[in-house]
């Protein structure tokens, strides 16, 4: 008799994380695993429960197939299932896609501990990291130590309308076995979103995180009307510093990963558009706080480049290293202290 042949399981794949670009997410991915002799064809998606106009998010989005709160006007395919319960939402999941603001990276790690699938594998989409006064926790090391599973990351000039509009764009994988990289790539390449790989997976993944202060500082200049010149000036110290923070504290960061989309592609991006941008640029010409303008302006989506500037600076003030990073903190110092925009200019001559 002949061997039996095994058909290898199709993988499962989860979304953790509904917004904006979570949604934008489950779009491409929806689609994808549709034509895909990979994946299963279900994704689910998980929701933190809101309710809209009296009723729950979750319902919302399985019955009429759109985010109408993160992403209203487009439609997420029938195949994507929404769960406001976590451990429903992972269940027996391979492909875990990580896409939530970072400061909730490890409450949900916690609960998904214990739960997951021996055999996944993730993909971190979320720019921030947490600090200690001694350094740096990237939030894929942060993933990895919770729940003992391999991580890539994708960052990139990626405003997720854009993407979602079906507007060409470019991201970056980081990734330390080339066969997760291929197959997430599979999972979200698109003929208008093009998925490039990098065997760098903290390099990806800091470069998306530190354009969000870059990207303050851009909003900064177009508060105070500087002009082109002087946005040009700061994307460049920003870049500078960038890559001196994320080199000083990690081995092994490869250059080439700076000309990536995710690290001077998606700096551009974010100083010319984006929401950190745009809630700077509110913060001169209004004189309001970064706390209050993320209510008004952002529609319940979380301000990503003031935290991490905190966290930036709690780094730099405990190693002394303010002159080295003078822009990271003029930045910061307007965030926190209400140093008056127009004299970043001071600390950064």
């Amino acid at each position: 008799m002949g061997k039996e042949t095994r058909i290898a399981p199709k993988d499962k794949v989860a979304i953790i994380g509904s917004g904006n670009w979570g949604s934008v997410v489950a779009k491409i991915a929806g689609h994808n695993v549709k034509r895909s002799s990979t994946f299963h064809h279900e994704v689910r998606l998980w929701v933190f429960e809101e309710f809209v106009e009296g009723r729950k998010l979750t319902e919302i989005i399985n019955e009429r197939h759109e985010n109408v709160k993160y992403l209203p006007g487009h439609r997420i395919p029938e195949n994507v299932v929404a769960f406001s319960n976590l451990l429903d939402a992972t269940r027996d999941a391979t492909s875990l896609i990580f896409v939530l603001p970072h400061q909730f990276v490890e409450n949900v790690c916690s609960q998904l501990k214990g739960h997951i699938n021996p055999n996944a594998k993730a993909i971190s989409l979320v720019k921030g990291f947490n600090t200690t006064d001694s350094g740096i926790q990237p939030i894929s090391h942060l993933i990895r130590e919770h729940l003992q599973l391999p991580v890539c990351t994708l960052s990139g000039a990626n405003i997720a309308n854009e993407i979602a509009e079906e507007k060409f764009s470019e991201t970056t994988i980081g990734y330390e076995s080339q066969g997760d990289g291929k197959l997430f790539k599979e999972l979200l390449e698109t003929p208008y979103f093009r998925v490039g790989l990098v065997n760098d997976v903290v390099g990806v993944e800091l470069c998306g995180a530190l354009k969000n202060v870059i990207a303050i500082g851009a909003g900064i200049v177009d508060g105070l009307k500087m002009g082109d010149n002087t946005k040009a000036a700061i994307i460049r110290i920003g870049v500078l510093e960038m890559r001196s923070f994320i080199k000083r504290f990690y081995e092994g960061i490869k250059d080439e990963t700076f000309f990536h989309s995710c690290g001077l592609a998606d700096v551009i991006t974010s100083c010319y558009g984006g929401r950190n941008r745009r809630v700077a640029e509110a913060h001169v010409v209004t004189g309001k706080s970064f706390e209050v303008l993320e209510k008004e302006l952002l529609n319940g989506q979380k301000l990503q480049g003031t935290l991490t500037a905190k966290e930036l600076n709690r780094v730099i003030a405990h190693d002394g290293l303010e002159n080295e990073f003078k822009l990271f903190t003029a930045i910061y110092r307007v965030i926190v202290e209400g140093l008056p925009p127009q004299k970043i200019f001071e600390y950064i001559l």
